[in-house]
């Protein structure tokens, strides 16, 4: 891209992306080191720190599969990196969204790694209320949410800004 932001800009946030990878495996390298399977600590009344082996997507989406889904959401994580990659390098000004992009790219990643390594993901996080227990997640699920709702936060600001 001409004007000096193309390829150049993409280094500050593929290290962004790096930084949530490496905090999302140091976790999950501390949950399957010190808990097996299942084995949780209470932290506070609604929260505890569980060891949970999810081999779907989202909500457990697929976890009951025949064992297929490991390397197609390997596959799709690979492909969305490739994506937020390109889009970063066309668009690694825009702060807001590059930061939103940043976060899913190192979210997808540390997932994948997951896959690979074990043919699950590690989640470890467990929030409760009133004896319902919201799903099990972990940092890279975070940072995939928190990036979600930036990329709706720039669209927002992107609209008011069109009016």
């Amino acid at each position: 891209m001409a004007g000096g932001k193309g390829a150049a800009s993409v280094w500050p946030w593929l290290g962004i992306a790096l930084v949530v990878i490496l905090l999302d495996q140091f976790t999950k390298t501390l949950i399957l080191g010190y808990y097996t399977p299942g084995q949780g600590t209470p932290v506070t009344s609604f929260f505890n720190i569980v060891r949970v082996h999810n081999t779907g997507a989202a909500f457990s989406f697929l976890a009951g599969a025949s064992g297929w889904q490991r390397w197609f959401f390997i596959g799709l994580g690979l492909a969305a990196a490739a994506f937020i990659v390109f889009m970063l390098r066309r668009h690694g000004h825009q702060r807001l969204f590059a930061w939103a992009l940043a976060l899913i790219l190192g979210g997808a990643l540390g997932n994948v790694i997951d896959r690979a390594l074990h043919g699950y993901v590690v989640d470890f996080l467990d929030f409760h209320w009133g004896g319902r227990h919201f799903p099990a997640f972990n940092i890279a699920d975070s940072a995939i949410t928190v990036g979600a709702a930036l990329l709706i936060l720039d669209e927002l600001l992107r609209v008011r800004r069109s009016r």
